[in-house]
């Protein structure tokens, strides 16, 4: 498991040096990132860590398909929220408009649509495509510091 004390993780998709980047690569490393955040105890509510999920597959996708390349995958913990970073050795800039008749090209829509902020930045020959996603927000608990919950509701057992 890859754990940093400076809650930085990073590594490259496919996560095996000779393998080709195929349909399979994506799956394996959304797993590692699910992991390195469930190490580090990122408190996230239960449908974003599904949509962590479906944001990470999407950057790592388009990477991978717009390449035919590996990319680098690099996971942070900032103060209150999570990033993870896709980059790649392409410089084509992510596009969230298609063609409505078009049957794919609307993954950064869903990324748009399912995290809090998300962009693009030149690196290198390449760029760098991330999103953002909040940790949950736990109230501190009114039991003086005995704990934390996330409502009252929680805390009456409804």
């Amino acid at each position: 498991m890859i754990v940093s004390p400076l809650r930085t993780a990073r590594f490259p998709v496919p996560l095996e040096q000779d393998a080709t980047p195929g349909a399979d690569a994506v799956p394996a490393a959304r797993r590692l990132v699910v992991a390195i955040l469930e190490e580090w105890g990122v408190p996230l509510a239960g449908e974003t860590w599904q949509e962590v999920e479906l944001c990470t597959s999407e950057l790592i996708a388009n990477a991978l398909l717009h390449t035919g390349e590996r990319c680098t995958v690099t996971v942070r913990r900032l103060a209150g929220r999570v990033r993870v970073e896709v980059a790649d050795r392409r410089a084509d800039l992510p596009t969230r408009e298609r063609d409505e008749e078009s049957t794919g090209g609307r993954g950064l829509l869903l990324v748009d649509s399912l995290t809090h902020a998300w962009g693009w930045h030149p690196v290198g020959g390449g760029k760098v495509v991330w999103f953002e996603r909040l940790e949950a927000a736990e109230a501190p608990c009114p039991t003086h510091g005995w704990g934390t919950a996330r409502s009252l509701n929680a805390l009456c057992g409804a």
